[in-house]
């Protein structure tokens, strides 16, 4: 596994948060890589543009909750 950094982690939910900037329009294949990369240790990974969070940060964060509450009701590595 490479080493990645991402822009948030909620441990408890393995959860990823990456807000997208322009330089992703031109690595989407890269990303999509990393993703099946860390969805093989249980975490999964949501992406938000930066218009998203800058523009409509009220559904990125009702996004971002209900993806946490989905994963702590329902954890797909076990309890």
């Amino acid at each position: 596994m490479d080493i990645f950094i991402a822009d948030f982690y909620c441990h408890q939910a393995r959860l990823v948060i990456e807000v997208d900037g322009k330089i992703h329009e031109s690595q989407k294949e890269y990303d999509r890589g990393r993703s099946v990369e860390l969805e093989r240790f249980y975490i999964q990974v949501i992406r938000f543009s930066n218009q998203e969070v800058e523009n409509n940060i009220d559904n990125v964060i009702e996004k971002i909750n209900t993806a946490i509450i989905n994963r702590l009701k329902s954890p797909p590595w076990g309890i």
